[in-house]
């Protein structure tokens, strides 16, 4: 299968390009090719976009809506197949797929809602005869950069706010992951999106992402990926004057405190560590644990642990499956190596699957450290993968000190039946996201989604804060009394 680019409305031949295979990391097989575009083909869709611009953003913003609604409509239909292809080139186990997909049919639904919103302010004039308000105004051509971890959800988070809002659409898909933005695409295509309103041009961040964010006609551009690549979009964005909004790591904590329900503690652990094997933003790569607690809760960790299966994400039976590729395989074991030499205490798990039936993929074991310290390497910098380490403290408020204590700050949990402590806890992390007897991860769409530090820059995608990525304020001054006023000078 060859995958094409689709810009304008059309599916672009591959003829003059380079391309390489996508990888089903569960077995090794290939699923297809990926063009690796050019500058060139940037150059054709961003013309494209800002071309089809000029007519969307004066499209009434129910009429965008209805091609959001038809889209989650199709993607409603074709749930179960789209789940099929997204745990293929992925990864992930059925039914964190299903999921996935259900979160894009939300998210479709829930903007196309915003089509009969968008809502500005009005506001009363200091002065007689003058009327004031406010409304939200498209920006333009928009580039978005999105990761393989949640190759159609993120997406959806981008780039159905920026449609609805009147913007068109550039997308580069990860190439580890583009089966689901091939989909996406002739999702597209079916619903009749206007030629040139989202475009999908597939590719290496180097050469893609780098040819969409140096473009002067693209305006905004999403990205979510590693803290290290947000950097640099942020300095490449910042240096032409672009609107950027960064979603970047995560070191997640679940702080266990001593009247903590721990049955459910290490429900809500399992599911935030080991799911998606450990490859989420909002992953739990450390559990936080009041010294009464901690042996139990280890005893209990180690025996849930035992019960997880490993396997191909399409085998319903399975809990875990792989992880993306050899290279993520490589830097886990790494990651335990270091921890292993900081003195930490390996309770569980540590090695990679290499016999069959897991020799053909890319399998890591579920593993936990034990006796770690916050400043450890493996307690401070983001792994992605089925890595927990936990750490103990004596107190909520050396606990809170310890969550705060990395350069991120995306997501945290705390299990307690103290309403006193939940309060302070969820006042005094440090995070965008903060759960109460929950794990890490289970963001909802309505929600703002995002952290603060090395996070993030300040944006947020999902709920209505996504709207002010794709947007711009104007403010709007009427005045009908016949004659100059002057503000402040005339008050």
């Amino acid at each position: 299968m060859e995958i094409r680019n689709y810009i304008d409305g059309k599916w672009r031949p591959n003829d003059s390009l380079q391309s390489i295979p996508v990888i089903n990391p569960a077995n090794s097989e290939q699923l297809a090719t990926v063009p690796l575009s050019t500058d060139v083909q940037v150059r054709e869709a961003v013309n494209a976009a800002k071309k089809a611009q000029r007519f969307w953003a004066q499209t009434p913003a129910p009429k965008r809506a209805e091609f959001l609604y038809e889209i989650g409509y199709k993607l409603k239909e074709k749930k179960e197949s789209l789940a099929q292809i997204l745990t293929k080139e992925m990864g992930k186990v059925i039914e964190e797929a299903r999921g996935e997909v259900q979160e894009a049919i939300d998210m479709a639904f829930y903007m196309a809602g915003e089509g009969r919103r968008l809502f500005g302010e009005t506001t009363p004039s200091e002065l007689a005869d003058k009327f004031a308000m406010s409304v939200r105004a498209p920006i333009g051509v928009v580039g978005l950069i999105t990761p393989w971890n949640f190759p159609i959800a993120i997406a959806t988070w981008k780039s159905f706010p920026a449609i609805v809002t009147g913007n068109t659409v550039v997308w580069k898909p990860a190439t580890e992951t583009p089966l689901m933005a091939y989909e996406m695409a002739k999702i597209f295509e079916e619903v009749g999106l206007p030629k040139g309103v989202a475009n999908v041009v597939f590719g290496a961040g180097s050469t893609v992402g780098t040819a969409m964010i140096e473009h002067p006609d693209v305006k905004v551009i999403s990205f979510t990926g590693s803290t290290e690549t947000g950097r640099k979009v942020a300095e490449l964005g910042g240096r032409h004057l672009k609107k950027v909004s960064l979603e970047m790591g995560g070191k997640n904590a679940v702080i266990v405190m001593e009247d903590a329900d721990l049955l459910l503690a290490v429900e809500g652990i399992i599911w935030s560590a080991f799911g998606t094997a450990g490859q989420r933003c909002t992953a739990c790569s450390r559990v936080i644990v009041h010294k009464d607690v901690k042996r139990k809760l280890e005893s209990l960790l180690v025996e849930a642990i035992s019960k997880l299966t490993i396997g191909d994400g399409l085998d319903s039976a399975n809990k875990i499956g792989p992880v993306i590729n050899g290279a993520a395989l490589e830097k886990i074991a790494q990651y335990v190596e270091i921890g292993k030499q900081e003195g930490a205490t390996l309770l569980v798990g540590g090695n990679s699957l290499t016999t069959p039936p897991y020799d053909e993929g890319f399998y890591f074991e579920p593993t936990v450290f034990t006796n770690v310290t916050k400043e450890m390497a493996i307690a401070q910098e983001e792994i992605f993968g089925p890595v927990l380490s936990i750490i103990e403290v004596e107190s909520l408020e050396e606990a809170i000190e310890v969550n705060n204590s990395v350069k991120f700050g995306l997501s945290s949990s705390i299990f307690s039946q103290d309403i006193n402590k939940i309060f302070q806890a969820q006042r005094d992390l440090d995070t965008g996201i903060v759960y109460v007897n929950a794990g890490t991860t289970g963001a909802e769409i309505h929600l703002p989604f995002g952290g603060t530090k090395g996070t993030g820059n300040g944006h947020r995608d999902s709920g209505q804060a996504a709207l002010d990525v794709y947007t711009e304020w104007k403010s709007i001054y009427v005045d009908y009394s016949g004659k100059l006023q002057r503000a402040q000078i005339d008050t």
